[in-house]
């Protein structure tokens, strides 16, 4: 879980929602007349229902559902089954099998999803007009332009061990930020090799320019363990900050640390 921290001052507007399981929050930093404000937001969290909706793995309904169980045809699957589908055998690759949506036995895109739809929510944002924005997807955050202070956004990453605290603040304009752990769900992440979870980091922050991608990269770090670390080292454009099970904090040298 990431935590934004932002002060709030006119003009703007902030929305929260509950969708895939947790809180979603939408800060609207642009001097736009409010009824613009509010279309925006409604068009944000209309698309994260969508998603839901089409994505969950509880709905027996779903399209994902649906398509794993083969009651949908790949042909007749929707464009964005088919382009996530797709993006997740592209990342099953970039990660040699850790990333890996069927590693419970069933289609299970989640580590992608989350952070994919709010990377889509922000580029349709910033192509409406509205450059100064974050949004946080139960962890997964996209910020961009300046908060209503008119300074860089500031992103807490949660301490995995002291949920009020944070171990680390990241500050930016134009930031994805990613983090995966196991200090909320247990140890859910599998290693695919294994089929059992990897011990060795109970959290890992990926940031890059792509939220879909930092998500998959922060799940694959967590299911490879330890050995993780050594491959975020050697990712090309992204940062990461990981914290190991027995309480170390290893970051990249340019990860974007707050003053």
């Amino acid at each position: 879980m990431v935590e934004v921290a932002a002060s709030r001052a006119r003009p703007g507007l902030r929305r929260v929602e509950q969708i895939m399981g947790t809180a979603i929050s939408l800060d609207l930093a642009d001097d736009l007349p409010a009824a613009t404000l509010h279309e925006l937001a409604e068009e944000t969290f209309r698309w994260l229902r969508e998603v839901d909706a089409r994505f969950s793995t509880y709905r027996k309904d779903s399209e994902v559902c649906r398509f794993d169980r083969g009651d949908l045809p790949l042909a007749e699957a929707s464009a964005d089954l088919r382009a996530v589908l797709e993006r997740c055998a592209d990342l099953w690759g970039a990660t040699d099998g850790f990333f890996d949506a069927y590693v419970t036995g069933r289609l299970d895109p989640s580590g992608y999803v989350k952070g994919w739809s709010a990377q889509v929510a922000s580029d349709r944002l910033l192509a409406a007009g509205a450059p100064n924005h974050c949004l946080n997807a139960g962890g997964d955050v996209r910020v961009r332009g300046h908060s209503a202070t008119g300074r860089p956004w500031r992103i807490g990453i949660r301490h995995p061990w002291e949920p009020s605290a944070t171990c680390l603040v990241l500050s930016g304009t134009d930031l994805a930020v990613a983090t995966s752990g196991v200090y909320e769900r247990g140890q859910h992440v599998l290693d695919p090799r294994r089929g059992a979870p990897a011990p060795g980091l109970r959290s890992v922050t990926v940031v890059g320019a792509d939220l879909g991608v930092a998500d998959a990269y922060a799940t694959a770090a967590v299911a490879m363990g330890r050995s993780g670390i050594g491959w975020l080292d050697r990712l090309p454009d992204h940062r990461h900050a990981v914290v190991t099970d027995d309480a170390r904090l290893l970051h990249s040298s340019r990860l974007p640390l707050a003053e």
